[in-house]
């Protein structure tokens, strides 16, 4: 692969539903330039695409790929997307770079779910956006129909190539003068039609539809044809972005300006090291360059650059601003940040990655492993910022989070192929909690007597339910039965204590108490007897006060279509949930729902069944509320059997 000047460059994000024929447009283009000499096939495993052992093992998009199809002059950089909506922040990643979006549809299934969810992250970006519609060999193909349903889906500025009242119509928008001319009755010279096609698609006022068959090739030249005359040019691109001192900016794509390069992709490959895809977004880059990272505040020497097609490397030492590369071993880099120069830093704006809604719980099959599986989860996060790997101190378990099972299987398979470690899902506990719902008045006394000095502590305490989240505490002493010496350690003795309940071992919460008489020995007293006698009052105190368990509620928020609005508020009383409220929003209903956490573990799977992957939701922590007895009774026995256990 050859250098290109900005003005030769295209960047295309290709998206849509899985099985559209993304990966096989681009081996049709590349056997149209005689990159290679036969079709690749998905389902055979040896695409120029999908080329890591995963994504051939599995038949489908993982990760977002470059793949630069140089056509009559022309550098096409296509970034393959996966469909799966597991993955979706490989499509984000993409279109941060600014690039242009093509929403490839399947011609015999027409607007699927992943259309719209592409669709949703293009109007997000705001990214020039294209329409292909593949397939057109298949049998029983209506096209004008699936033409029709994206016009009436997605608006009027969804027109065809050849429909020449509406482009006209269009074009003359994009230009005073074209539009008095329009207006006037004459015609558009090519040149002018196509400088106002091209500005007309930059504002998203037009959004053209092409058709095609990637498998014969029908289609697939007019297709390369437009988008080389078509898709805006870097230069048109212009990158937001913050100063050094936060202020806003825009970079343009100039290859005589200040260098800037965006970091849109990490590779974790175990044997190369950190492989970082990266978009030149100003200036020209020179392999050698000290370059700085303002997010890690250190500087990074330049060097392996690279051309990729796929998994295959060319070395390069320029390329300039609108092109991109991949930069091999950046060790203090990773996905969205930006390199600049020290002495004018900026920060181009990173993508916006989904939180994880899907958690699980995994530990290591071989225990001696432990800190072996939390390096590799935490390489695997360099490549992909969209899983979270979290420790829980209450119930000292692992989980990741991702985006959904499928996501999470990977995560799990890469681990094991890439760094060996085998991993167990095993069942997520719950970070329950202890507290009172009555009053208590109880002693506490601790006496020890082993010849020489013993040990004496005295103390009366009242227990009773507290507004506060963890333990009031305060003393009521008179006549000097305790000294004041002694107090904090009363105190402290109750604050260890609150941090193992009576029930099941769980943290104590909500906790008044009342330090209100007691005794002491002038010899034998001392702040660890003391400590032992609160300890004893709490234990009792706390049996005597009728104990229960809280679990945690959480505050959902859940956006579906309006079609689905029945089905999932169905579901939420069967997860002892409520739903509190709705509102309507651009992309559907939202609904206001609490729910317990023990009930929404697979949550994210349950509402993608229920609204045909077309639901989302975030959630958080919002209190804790007593558990129903019932419920109570089964986590107290597993966790006295568990005690016996040991």
């Amino acid at each position: 692969m050859k250098g290109y000047s900005s003005d030769k460059i295209r960047n295309i994000v290709l998206l849509g539903h899985g099985s559209t024929g993304k990966t096989t447009f681009l081996e049709a283009g590349l056997l149209n330039t005689k990159v290679i000499s036969r079709l690749g096939k998905v389902e055979s495993g040896n695409t120029v695409s999908d080329y890591e052992k995963m994504e051939i093992e599995k038949g489908y998009t993982i990760n977002q790929t470059l793949v630069p199809v140089e056509y009559k002059g022309t550098k096409l950089n296509f970034i393959d997307t996966p469909g799966f909506f597991d993955f979706a922040g490989e499509a984000r990643a993409a279109l941060s770079t600014g690039a242009t979006a093509i929403i490839m549809v399947d011609a015999s299934s027409g607007i699927q779910v992943g259309t719209e969810k592409a669709w949703d992250l293009v109007k997000e970006y705001n990214s020039p956006t294209f329409f292909i519609i593949n397939k057109i060999d298949k049998d029983n193909v209506e096209l004008d129909e699936v033409i029709s349903a994206i016009q009436d889906k997605f608006g009027s500025a969804c027109v065809t190539l050849d429909d020449k009242d509406a482009l006209d119509e269009a074009v003359a928008a994009a230009d005073e003068e074209l539009m008095e001319k329009f207006f006037e009755g004459e015609a558009f010279t090519d040149e002018e039609f196509a400088h106002g096609l091209a500005t007309g698609i930059h504002n998203g006022d037009i959004m053209p539809i092409m058709t095609m068959s990637a498998l014969t090739g029908e289609g697939v030249d007019e297709v390369l044809d437009s988008l080389c005359k078509y898709v805006p040019k870097p230069a048109t691109v212009v990158t937001e972005a913050k100063d050094a001192d936060g202020n806003d900016i825009e970079i343009a794509c100039d290859p005589a300006g200040d260098l800037v390069i965006y970091i849109f992709k990490t590779l974790a490959d175990p044997f190369l090291g950190k492989i970082s895809y990266a978009k030149i977004v100003s200036g020209t880059l020179k392999s050698g360059t000290d370059v700085y990272n303002p997010r890690s505040e250190k500087s990074e020497k330049l060097g392996s650059v690279f051309f990729v097609r796929g998994k295959a490397q060319e070395m390069t030492d320029t390329v300039v601003a609108g092109d991109m590369v991949a930069l091999g071993k950046l060790q203090n880099t990773k996905t969205g940040d930006t390199l600049c120069a020290k002495n004018k830093q900026v920060t181009v704006k990173p993508a916006a990655f989904p939180t994880p809604c899907y958690f699980v719980a995994v530990e290591a099959a071989d225990k001696n492993e432990d800190e072996k599986m939390a390096q590799g989860l935490s390489r695997l996060m360099e490549e992909d910022p969209t899983f979270v790997l979290e420790r829980n101190a209450e119930t000292h378990q692992t989980l990741l989070g991702g985006q959904g099972d499928i996501q999470l299987g990977i995560i799990q398979a890469k681990l094991k192929d890439r760094y060996g470690v085998s991993v167990n899902v095993v069942p997520q506990k719950i970070a329950y909690r202890e507290t009172i719902k009555g009053n208590s008045d109880v002693q506490g006394k601790h006496k020890k007597q082993s010849g020489g000095a013993g040990q004496y502590g005295d103390v009366h305490i009242r227990f009773s339910p507290s507004t506060e989240p963890g333990l009031e505490f305060s003393e009521e002493l008179f006549g000097g039965s305790v000294p004041k010496n002694y107090v904090p350690a009363v105190e402290k003795g109750l604050l260890e204590c609150m941090e193992k309940g009576p029930l099941a071992g769980c943290k104590v919460q909500n906790i008044k108490a009342v330090l209100y008489d007691g005794s002491y020995h002038e010899v034998d007293s001392n702040e660890v007897s003391f400590k032992i006698a609160a300890s004893l009052a709490f234990k009792k105190g706390i049996v005597e006060a009728r104990p229960c368990l809280l679990e945690p509620i959480m505050k959902l928020e859940i956006t579906v279509p309006e079609a689905f609005v029945g089905a999932v508020m169905g579901d939420m009383p069967n997860r002892r949930g409520m739903v509190l409220g709705m509102d309507s929003s651009p992309r559907g209903t939202v609904l206001h729902a609490e729910a317990p956490q023990a009930e929404l573990f697979d949550y994210a799977i349950a509402l993608r069944s229920m609204t045909q992957a077309r639901g989302s939701f975030t959630v958080e922590f919002a209190r804790y509320a007593e558990l129903p007895g019932n419920l109570a009774d089964k986590v107290i026995a597993a966790y006295k059997k568990e005690q016996e256990e040991k």
